[in-house]
Parts: C-alpha cells; sequence; structure tokens
C-alpha cells in the first residue's frame, strides 16, 4: 500500500514533497500524463532510477503466441501486448562530470505537483553532487490536449553555490528494459527489443527522427524531437544518433544564479499502412506545428481545454477533502484516458502503465463512459465508435464459436481476442451486452439520432442476434442462456447469470425499438420483421432466477445451492483468493470476486422491487470479497439506495483511493480507470441518485453524516445542470442550454433560468443487518480536513 506521508491533500493537485524510492512505481503511474492518444508514465527525466519505462500510444501493440498444452478448437492462439515505444522524456544531466542521480550525492528537496487544471506535471530539485557541486533543477511537461501527436518539457538547470560546468543530454531512446515479471497474472507480457529500426536522422539544430516497426504486428511508429535553448554565451550544442538512441547534448558554464534553459518538444505517430517517409514527415510536421505555437502557447491551451472540461465536469465535496481530491483526481485521469481517443480503445489502465498488458475490457462500457457520456460525452462516442470498427472481427470470432451476430472480445487492442481460452474470460459473452448498454445510455444522454443510426444500431443488432444465438426457450416457454460468465469472475460457465439475462433482455429489446425507428438502416443490415419479434419474445420470456425460500434472486441459475466459501478459516494474506486457490473450488462456492447481481440492481434497477432490492443487497454482501477494484463503487450505489449511507460511505472511500492509496497493490502497473470512474459513480448515483433513461433524468439526493455538501454537474440532452446537495436540501440549476424536465425523488421539475431547491426526504430505514465476509469489510473512514 501507499503510505507515502509526502502526498498533499490539496483540491486542485497530487503534491510529492519528497521522493521515496520504495513507490516509485506507484507514483510513475500516478503523475502519468495523457491525452487518449499519447501518454508518458512520470518517470524521471534523467532516465534512472525507474519502476516501469513507459512511453505509449493508443492502439500500438505487438503481437506474440497464446500456448496452450493442450490445443482446441476455437482457443485464440495470438495475443496483443502494449508496446513501450521510443521514450522522448530523457534529459540527462551531468555536473563537473557527475550524472544527476536522486541515488547518489544529497537531494536537499524534491517536489512533484500534478496541477489538475493546468494539465501539467511540475518538478523541483535541489541537489548536490557526490562532489559537492549545488544545483537546482525545475523541469515542467505536458502531454498536449490540443496537439494530439504532441508532448513537450520544460527544462532549467541553476548553479547554486558556485560556477559549474553543466551537460544536459536530451534522448530519444527505444528498446528500454523493462522490469522483471512478477508472476502476477495481472501485469503483462514482457517483450524484449521488440521494434525495429529503420531510421535515425539528426540535424544539426536539435533536431532527430526515429522511425521503427514492430517484429511480428508490423506496425511502424515515428518519434521526433526539437529544441528551444536559453543558455550563457559560449553554450554548444551537438546533435547525434546511432542505432536506438539519438541525443541532443546541451553544455555550458554557469555562474551561482545563472540558468540553463531548454524546451524539448516531441512528437510520435503510428500507422499499419503509412510508409516510412509519410511517418517521418508526419512527426516532423506535428513538431512544426507544436514550435509555432511555442510552450507558452501549448501551456495556455492545454489550461482553456481543462477549464472548459471542468465546468462541465467538476465535483465538489465538503466534509472530506481526501475525497475531493481523489475524484478530481479521477476525473483528470479519466479525460486524460479519452480526450483525444479518436475512434481506439480505452485500456483498462489507459495510458498510464502496461498492466494487463494494455488491453481494453468491459470495464470501458459499464463504469468509464457513463462517466464520460455526462461529462465529455464527445470521448464516449469515439470508444463506441471503435467498438463498431471491429465489428467484422466480432462477427467472425462468432462465426469461429458456432454462433451469429457479432462476439466481441473479452480483452483486447485490435478488436480480435486477445484472452487465451478461460472460462471467466471466454464465456463473459456479457460484454456483448455491456456495448450495447454504452451505446443505448448514450443515446438518451444526448438525443444523438445521427449516433443512434449509424453506431448504435448496428451495435445493437450484431449483440441481438448474439443472443438469439445462445438462448433458447426451454419447456415451460422461459428464454434461458446458458453456460455463460457473469461479471463475477468465482462463478464461471453457469446457467442464467441474471446480469447477463438482464442486460441482454435490454439489449434485445433496444435492438428492436431502433430497428422500428430507423427501418431503411435495419434493412439495409439484413432485419427482418420475423427478427424483431423474435427478439421481443427472448426479452419477455428472460429467465430470471429466484429463490423462494430464501426470498432473493440467485446470481445464476442454482447459485444459493452451492457450498458456503470458508471465510473464517480463510486468512487476509489468503486474498486476492484467485492467487491463493483453484478456480474449481471456487466455482462450486458461494463466493462473490465482485459485484453481479448487485451490478445488475444498479443498471437495471427497473427489474427489481424496493424489497427485493434490500435483500438481495444483504444476502450477496455477506458473500462478496471485492477481488476486483470494479466492485466498490457498485456496492456504494447500491447501500446507499436501500438506505445504508454510512456502508455506502465507506464504500465510496475504497473506490476513491484504489490508486492514491494503492489498495490493489498493482497500481505500478498503471491506474485502475473502472475504479477512478467508481469515485464518480459512487457520489452521483450513490450519493446524488442519479439514474437516467427514456429521455428522463431522475435524481434521488442523500448525502451520509459525513459529507456536509456534494456539487455535481451533468450534461443531458444538451442541457448542463448543476446539483447542489446538502444534507436537507437539493438545490439545481440549469447552467447551459435548452429548458429540462427531471425529477427530484420523483417530483417532477422544470428548469429553466431560475435555481429550483426542494427538500430531501429521509432515506428508507435499513430493515436487514448487513455484515460482509469477515476481514473483507470496506475500511472504516474518518473524513479527512482540507490544508
Amino acid at each position: 500500500m501507499i503510505r507515502h506521508t509526502a502526498f498533499a491533500l490539496a483540491p486542485w493537485s497530487i503534491r510529492e514533497s519528497r521522493l521515496d524510492l520504495d513507490v516509485l512505481a506507484q507514483t510513475e503511474s500516478v503523475f502519468a500524463l495523457s491525452n487518449g492518444h499519447l501518454g508518458l508514465r512520470g518517470n524521471l527525466e534523467e532516465g534512472e532510477p525507474y519502476g516501469e519505462p513507459g512511453t505509449y500510444l493508443d492502439g500500438f501493440y505487438e503481437a506474440r503466441p497464446l500456448p496452450y498444452a493442450e490445443a482446441g478448437y476455437g482457443y485464440p492462439e495470438s495475443g496483443e501486448t502494449v508496446v513501450n515505444v521510443t521514450n522522448g522524456k530523457v534529459i540527462r544531466l551531468l555536473v563537473d562530470d557527475e550524472p544527476f542521480d536522486v541515488r547518489y550525492g544529497t537531494l536537499h528537496q524534491h517536489e512533484r505537483v500534478l496541477d489538475l487544471r493546468a494539465g501539467t506535471l511540475t518538478r523541483r530539485a535541489h541537489w548536490s553532487s557526490p562532489t559537492g557541486g549545488q544545483v537546482r533543477i525545475t523541469s515542467t511537461r505536458l502531454v498536449s490536449f490540443t496537439h494530439r501527436a504532441v508532448a513537450a518539457i520544460r527544462y532549467e538547470v541553476e548553479a547554486v553555490d558556485q560556477p559549474r560546468n553543466v551537460v544536459v543530454q536530451s534522448e530519444l531512446v527505444a528498446n528500454e528494459t523493462q522490469q522483471y515479471m512478477s508472476g502476477d497474472p495481472r501485469e503483462s507480457a514482457r517483450l524484449e527489443s521488440p521494434l525495429v529500426l529503420e531510421e535515425n536522422v539528426t540535424v544539426e539544430d536539435g533536431m532527430a527522427i526515429m522511425v521503427h516497426h514492430t517484429r511480428a504486428s508490423e506496425l511502424r511508429v515515428a518519434a521526433a524531437m526539437s529544441h528551444e535553448i536559453d543558455g550563457p554565451d559560449g553554450t554548444r550544442i551537438e546533435t547525434r544518433g546511432a542505432g536506438d538512441v539519438s541525443r541532443v547534448t546541451v553544455a555550458t558554464r554557469l555562474s551561482p544564479g545563472e540558468r540553463l534553459r531548454l524546451v524539448k518538444y516531441f512528437s510520435y505517430g503510428w500507422s499499419a499502412q503509412r510508409s516510412r517517409p509519410a511517418m517521418h514527415d508526419q512527426v516532423v510536421a506535428a513538431l512544426a506545428a507544436a514550435r509555432l505555437v511555442g510552450w507558452d502557447g501549448l501551456c495556455s491551451d492545454q489550461r482553456r481545454f481543462l477549464d472548459r472540461f471542468w465546468e462541465g465536469a467538476d465535483v465538489e465535496v465538503e466534509g472530506d477533502a481526501e475525497v475531493q481530491q481523489a475524484v478530481r483526481f479521477a476525473l483528470f485521469h479519466l479525460l486524460q484516458s479519452a480526450a483525444r481517443l479518436e475512434d481506439r480503445p480505452i485500456p483498462a489502465k489507459g495510458l498510464t502503465g502496461s498492466g494487463y498488458d494494455g488491453h481494453a475490457f468491459w470495464d470501458t462500457e459499464i463504469f468509464v463512459l457513463p462517466v464520460l457520456t455526462y461529462t465529455y460525452p464527445r470521448a464516449a462516442a469515439d470508444a463506441l465508435e471503435w467498438r463498431l470498427s471491429t465489428i467484422a472481427r466480432a462477427r467472425e470470432n462468432a462465426r469461429q464459436l458456432g454462433l451469429s451476430g457479432a462476439a466481441f472480445p473479452w480483452r483486447t487492442i485490435s478488436g480480435a481476442e486477445c484472452s487465451g481460452y478461460w472460462p471467466a474470460g471466454t464465456a463473459a459473452f456479457h460484454v456483448n451486452a455491456d456495448i450495447a448498454h454504452a451505446a443505448t445510455q448514450y443515446v438518451d444522454a444526448t438525443g444523438d439520432t445521427e449516433f443512434e443510426r449509424d453506431t448504435g444500431l448496428p451495435l445493437l443488432i450484431g449483440t441481438a442476434r448474439l443472443w438469439c444465438a445462445l438462448g433458447h426457450h426451454d419447456a415451460e416457454g422461459r428464454y434461458r442462456i446458458d453456460g455463460v460468465t457473469g461479471p463475477d469472475e468465482y462463478s464461471a460457465v453457469a446457467d442464467n447469470n441474471i446480469y447477463t439475462n438482464l442486460m441482454a433482455q435490454q439489449n434485445l429489446r433496444e435492438a428492436a425499438e431502433l430497428s422500428v425507428r430507423h427501418p431503411e438502416r435495419a434493412r439495409r443490415l439484413g432485419v427482418t420483421d420475423e427478427e424483431i419479434a423474435r427478439w421481443r419474445d427472448g426479452a419477455d420470456a428472460m429467465s430470471i432466477p429466484y429463490d423462494e425460500r430464501l426470498q432473493v434472486h440467485q446470481q445464476s441459475e442454482g447459485f444459493t445451492q452451492h457450498g458456503m466459501w470458508n471465510f473464517a478459516a480463510t486468512g487476509l494474506s489468503r486474498y486476492p483468493l484467485l492467487l491463493h486457490f483453484p478456480y474449481f473450488d471456487l466455482y462450486r462456492r458461494q463466493v462473490v470476486k465482485q459485484a453481479d447481481l448487485v451490478l445488475a440492481m444498479h443498471l437495471r434497477g427497473d427489474a427489481f422491487t424496493a424489497g427485493q432490492k434490500a435483500r438481495n443487497f444483504a444476502y450477496y454482501e455477506a458473500l462478496t470479497v471485492r477481488d476486483s477494484s470494479l466492485s466498490a463503487c457498485t456496492q456504494a450505489v447500491m447501500a446507499a439506495e436501500v438506505g445504508q449511507l454510512e456502508l455506502a460511505y465507506r464504500y465510496l472511500g475504497e473506490a476513491a483511493l484504489t490508486d492514491l492509496a494503492d489498495l490493489e497493490h498493482n497500481t505500478m502497473d498503471g491506474l485502475h480507470m473502472a475504479s477512478l470512474a467508481g469515485a464518480w459513480i459512487a457520489l452521483v448515483a450513490g450519493f446524488g441518485g442519479m439514474r437516467a433513461g427514456n429521455g428522463r433524468l431522475c435524481l434521488s439526493p442523500r448525502l451520509p453524516e459525513s459529507l456536509t455538501r456534494l456539487c455535481f454537474r451533468l450534461c443531458y440532452r444538451g442541457s448542463l445542470v448543476r446539483i447542489n446537495v446538502t444534507s436537507g436540501e437539493t438545490t439545481y440549476w440549469l447552467l447551459e442550454g435548452p429548458p429540462i424536465t427531471l425529477t427530484h425523488h420523483g417530483e417532477r421539475l422544470e428548469l429553466q433560468g431560475k435555481p429550483v431547491t426542494r427538500p430531501n426526504p429521509p432515506a428508507p430505514q435499513p430493515g436487514l443487518t448487513v455484515t460482509q465476509p469477515p476481514g473483507r469489510e470496506p475500511a472504516p473512514r474518518r473524513p479527512a480536513e482540507g490544508p
């Protein structure tokens, strides 16, 4: 766990006031910068020490074989792993021939600040070399939101006590050595020298261009750097390149108080089709555009972009400064994961690390896209348009499995299935309904009929056809979907998983509705009246398992008859269970990795009564061990809905602090995008009670005692609404856009020019005692005070 007392509480920044090498890899993830296309881990400029060097381009990967002890029909034969591409962050410093290295000499002061409003990472260091040479170093870096291919670093060195000979080496470096593997399956595969050099060209004015391609996937990547240098008279500049390194060397002599300033611009591009000369020209042109704007222009553009984002997305929390900082940190990184996505996936770790091989999962559609849909909808549309661009591969995957329709992959970068055969992945067909749900949610929130027709409809038709291939009517007329895996990966290949069935039911109904709404487009996609009728029949007869004796829904058919997991005999050191017990044993017990049925109650609340929700929540709380970062936010939402507000507050803390406190012990591999989204979900859907669908925005706000105010913004149907919740009342403002109708605890409100205030009714009284497995209770929350 990160116990980094140097992280200061601040509403708009993450500030590290001292360097702790024991958590260097974790802070590299926390301080990562990205724009959805290009991502830089927060490595130190001098390159060493490091936890994991990382420079990533969304969608850029190397192919690798997936070995099996025994092959089987339909098993994916190859996987994809994100590539650490050419590193442009490196700026080495030598003071009187001594390399600046924080492990040597004396580090008098070291500070890093991630500014969530400026979109920059600033570092300040005061260092004495082993021979006593003192310098101050200040660097500021950014990955531009407005120049998709560009990053930049402003680097300054100042002599402190006496004249010093200073040499700065600015580099492009490819095929860096990666860290060792720990054996945790959540890590990525390690690639040895995946990039093959095609070109290394340097120009004497401080420019260098490198072009490589991957060995197996045959993707081409280009990187270039250019510099603006301001130093004393006599400063010398030399540019050299060979092999996988290009270097610009700046040498000067600094008097006390004198500074050497360097602005480094670096740019990237990749393609599966463009030639080497075309890639070369592309990155040179990107540099030219960046230099035209200049460092100050890049910073100004960055600030304006973020100002606009925060106007529509900010969440204000009073009563817990730690949660306030965490939710803004979360929103900033979610924006970074998707702002310049442009028909590429959102990986589970964003572009902050190589965890999970850089793959995208269902996490995107169920956790990340709802946040973007209501705060930055263009990015949500981009992510869904990427899914549509891969539908041909999804259809081929379905055909290989003997199914019709589109079977989207469990994990992927390019759209191909990258999960080796595994019941918890191969059978997790719910990803298809998750994609359909996200498309439906986006259309409902935006009213974008063009997207509905051109993107949503083909996605929903492809996925609806899959459910018809997977399901069947039994002798009693119920529609069954057997042999699937729901969100709970500790229960694989089950019959009638309730989450899968309810989401498939919605998928079928929406596909039918959209086909009727867009008949011409539907006909071009081969939809007939008979097919629409089959979809509706399947949805209406969907099997929903229920245990009459216990008066609870079953996560899947027969689940409540399974033997109980022996929680009392499971020590805390044996979590997560997947690393200490065979899946065979997990599959046949009542133990839940993450919210499954409880997630169904959040997303398909219309399918449950209030009493059923309370009983289901209590039953599954006692079984859920939260061996996944995806669970806490959902449990927070449903705890709030059934009146367990303080429990919801504790789950909020877990979701919000997953990475800032390294609760999953793998933040070093990258941030958890879904859990970051979960901080927003727990606040807005949990304590804000926000639900939306069928053109209606509904809110049922209530706060736990620990929070005194929650204020958030939502984009809905072209209107920007501000919702301010206190313990006693809620006030609604229409900030932008046309008048909007919403509901407050079921009361219909019309928002136009003036704010509207309504009292918050008391929360429902919890009628059932709720407990968690021993040792798996969410940590008690002590609201943190602000600075």
